[in-house]
């Protein structure tokens, strides 16, 4: 038995540079813009028999943009960032510049007080394996784009290191397929 499951990276919310850790801002204008210009690519993901997304703002805003009426998933939510959310990662560095870099050295790391990369993405996978696995069966989960990364990193069984080298823009799309514990990277030719 297997399942088939689309992550839709949640519209922007702000510049990249401008990104806060565990930012719960609704979709800024460019967002909007780009939801609307994406849409017909992606309003028929909205078949999935299951559709989800993360509980945040701008996730449950593009889902609803695209007509998908989600089911939001607290186990989606992005890496709880501690006493660093609502900063930028350049805000945290000028304060905490030995923090940051433990905490990008080592994925058990949580100088921030929240929760390491490694647990976030054993979380992020634990959600991916619990998932009901019907032969041929299919899900669509709007995420923001860290959840998308940690995803991708579970999966694949990469190395946690991993996750600091995989580039999830908004509204990008990605594929696996499988079931607990065996999970697929599926790259599909576009439409």
């Amino acid at each position: 038995m297997s399942v088939r499951i689309t992550l839709v990276a949640a519209a922007r919310c702000s510049t990249r540079l401008a990104e806060r850790f565990d930012d719960d801002r609704p979709l800024d204008q460019a967002g909007w813009h780009e939801v609307q210009l994406a849409a017909p690519v992606l309003v028929p993901l909205g078949a999935a028999e299951l559709r989800y997304c993360s509980p945040t703002a701008r996730s449950r805003a593009t889902a609803d943009a695209l007509g998908y009426a989600p089911i939001a998933q607290p186990a989606l939510s992005d890496c709880d960032m501690g006493r660093w959310r609502g900063f930028t990662l350049s805000e945290v560095a000028a304060r905490e510049p030995d923090a940051v870099d433990a905490w990008l050295a080592d994925p058990r790391s949580a100088p921030h007080g929240g929760e390491p990369l490694l647990g976030f993405i054993s979380r992020i996978g634990g959600w991916l394996d619990t998932r009901p696995a019907d032969d041929g069966s299919s899900m669509l989960a709007v995420a923001e784009p860290a959840v998308v990364r940690a995803a991708l990193v579970y999966a694949l069984k990469a190395p946690p290191s991993t996750y600091w080298n995989v580039d999830v823009r908004p509204l990008s799309t990605v594929v696996l397929t499988g079931r607990a514990g065996r999970w697929n990277l599926c790259l599909e030719a576009g439409g």
